[in-house]
């Protein structure tokens, strides 16, 4: 948290010192549009992730089962733990710095360059480094996710929409399907199978690429209205 709260300062100087801007300048106000835009991305990216997840079990054969340990103490408990860490990423990576570039060096490169970083910062974050094979699937995953949440945030002017996106993906993955660092979760599997072949194929293009084809036609059509969210 102490984190998150440095962010939001070193932001906040940032965007005064170089653009005399205040943090509003982030869209963090929240307006009926702008919630409408947190309820979507919370439902698109959580609903895709579980179609990956169920369609993985059923391909494999390996049923997703409740975990009876898994308590509403520990769903909070990690609930926090997602939206801490979905937060100070996303003030690292779609805040000061991302609005900044674009304001510099336009709003493509400035995207891309965001994602970019994204994809790199993942290397280190899952201890991928020195691995080519990984390293290279890593950051392909991240880096379009990270040019994902660029676009969803360059487009609507806001934080709500990157943050919600990344939130419900995170969310699904992590707490509800036990895939991430917290262990096993609320739902689990007891072989864990992987799938091979052509089902492989097409579920990783699944996970890779539906939702930021989804994400980046809907701000792309945003983009025709300039008002804000």
């Amino acid at each position: 948290m102490l984190g998150i709260i440095a962010e939001l300062l070193l932001s906040w100087i940032l965007l005064w010192l170089l653009q005399k801007q205040s943090l509003n300048a982030l869209g963090i106000v929240p307006t009926k549009r702008r919630m409408q835009a947190l309820l979507l991305g919370l439902i698109l990216a959580g609903t895709i992730n579980a179609i990956y997840h169920i369609a993985t079990a059923y391909v494999v054969r390996d049923p997703w089962q409740w975990n009876a340990a898994f308590t509403a103490r520990d769903f909070v408990s990690s609930f926090w733990w997602v939206l801490k860490s979905v937060l100070f990423e996303e003030l690292l990576f779609r805040g000061a710095l991302l609005y900044l570039l674009i304001k510099y060096t336009g709003e493509h490169k400035a995207c891309w360059m965001a994602a970019i970083a994204f994809g790199i910062y993942h290397w280190f974050s899952y201890g991928a480094f020195g691995n080519p094979v990984q390293m290279g699937i890593i950051f392909l995953i991240t880096g379009l996710a990270g040019l994902m949440y660029a676009y969803a945030f360059s487009r609507t002017g806001s934080l709500y929409l990157p943050v919600a996106l990344h939130l419900g993906w995170n969310l699904v993955n992590i707490v509800v399907f036990s895939n991430g660092p917290l262990g096993q979760q609320w739902m689990i599997r007891h072989r864990d199978l992987k799938p091979e072949g052509w089902p492989s194929l097409f579920l990783f293009l699944l996970q890779v690429l539906v939702l930021p084809l989804l994400v980046l036609g809907y701000v792309r059509v945003f983009k025709k209205n300039r008002s804000p969210v």
